[in-house]
């Protein structure tokens, strides 16, 4: 696959969603012992039910994939009110914004989303690198397709550098003091342990790779 077609997006979309119910238990456990258990639920319902918002919203994005996700990305807002779904919603508001006009997604729009969604991610959470977040998984992975894509690298190439780039990111928390929710009241646990939302990034970035490398 060099690229992604308007009408594809749904489906790429149910790759990450169908990723996230398949990993809905193991999040929550995760969450469970450092946050509030319900990450798993958020990122699977979530996720789970932007695919149907996009084939509702298709007609009127007339083909711009961009104003596709950011409609959807609202939608979803209302669907999980919660930090993280919050942060999600936004992220793919703002990787629409960076997609606007666009018909079809290849390697270079590809990276233009995965930084337009760590950008989301920043603003809408106010987190920067190194604070044991979501946002700890996926800016590397934006870095790393964004970087790839200007040496000319191909879609699946481009998704590949930014899933290696994550998984590295998701190793880094384990030795990062968390600043944010319960997890910062319980600091000492947490070292050596993945954190949880950087690890559900990383899944968001397996379930792109996923459709994109089947």
């Amino acid at each position: 696959m060099d690229k992604i077609l308007f009408e594809q997006v749904p489906d790429l979309f149910s790759s990450i969603g169908n990723l996230f119910v398949e990993k809905k238990e193991e999040l929550c456990e995760m969450d469970a012992r450092l946050g509030d258990g319900d990450l798993g639920l958020t990122m699977s319902k979530g996720y789970g039910s932007l695919p149907d918002i996009m084939r509702e919203e298709s007609a009127g994005a007339a083909g711009d994939i961009g104003k596709l996700l950011m409609k959807s990305g609202m939608k979803m807002s209302s669907l999980v009110p919660s930090t993280m779904g919050f942060l999600m919603s936004t992220g793919i508001m703002e990787g629409g914004k960076a997609l606007k006009g666009k018909t079809e997604i290849d390697a270079t729009a590809l990276a233009a989303y995965l930084t337009g969604f760590a950008a989301g991610v920043q603003k809408r959470g106010k987190c920067e690198q190194g604070q044991r977040t979501i946002y700890d998984s996926i800016l590397p992975a934006a870095q790393a397709a964004d970087a790839a894509a200007k040496e000319g690298a191909s879609l699946q190439e481009v998704i590949a550098k930014a899933l290696e780039a994550a998984k590295i990111g998701v190793e880094a928390t384990k030795n990062m003091v968390p600043v944010f929710g319960k997890a910062a009241v319980h600091a000492a646990q947490c070292e050596g342990v993945e954190d949880q939302g950087a690890v559900a990034g990383y899944y968001k970035i397996l379930g792109l790779n996923n459709y994109i490398c089947k």
